[in-house]
């Protein structure tokens, strides 16, 4: 890690047998501008998105909401990693992107993890030989913002927000 790198936290948590799931993407040292830039933009994202994560609403809306956002800024909408159910990533697959299916609709109880992944280049990604670390195809900065959250009869609660 060097001065400049943007580096991501990612921390899953069992606690008497509920799973969570959290991601932030930290600026190490003094970055860039347009490395500040894209973190705002990705957690933003997010909280686009969780905007239509309410009972009677589809899967799709939360997408299209995350993709729609990020795409105002022309960066790369990761495909390849999606949010997902909580448990052991499990469905639903929460993708950062509209579909052509509306998707499941969500009922109060549902626990999701809404997690937009986004690049200041390209979309594409690939898997390094130890196939747990994922890099930018070309080798642009990616940053990462997750979050549990749980649909209710209102808004929806984040689960793993921090102060």
């Amino acid at each position: 890690i060097q001065e400049g790198d943007l580096v991501k936290i990612d921390a899953g948590l069992i606690y008497k047998g509920y799973h969570s799931d959290a991601a932030r993407t930290y600026a190490v040292g003094e970055v860039s501008p347009e490395a500040k830039q894209l973190m705002e933009v990705t957690k933003q994202s997010f909280f686009e998105g969780i905007k239509f994560a309410k009972a009677g609403n589809h899967l799709n809306d939360v997408s299209k909401a995350i993709g729609a956002y990020a795409a105002k800024f022309n960066y790369g909408i990761v495909r390849d990693l999606v949010g997902h159910g909580i448990g052991t990533h499990e469905d639903p697959q929460i993708p950062n992107f509209p579909q052509k299916r509306r998707g499941i609709k969500l009922m109060p109880g549902m626990t999701l993890a809404i997690e937009p992944m986004i690049n200041l280049g390209r979309a594409d990604v690939a898997w390094e030989d130890d196939e747990w670390t994922v890099v930018t195809m070309d080798g642009s900065l990616s940053a990462h913002y997750e979050n549990t959250i749980l649909i209710t009869d209102g808004e929806p609660e984040i689960l793993t927000l921090t102060k």
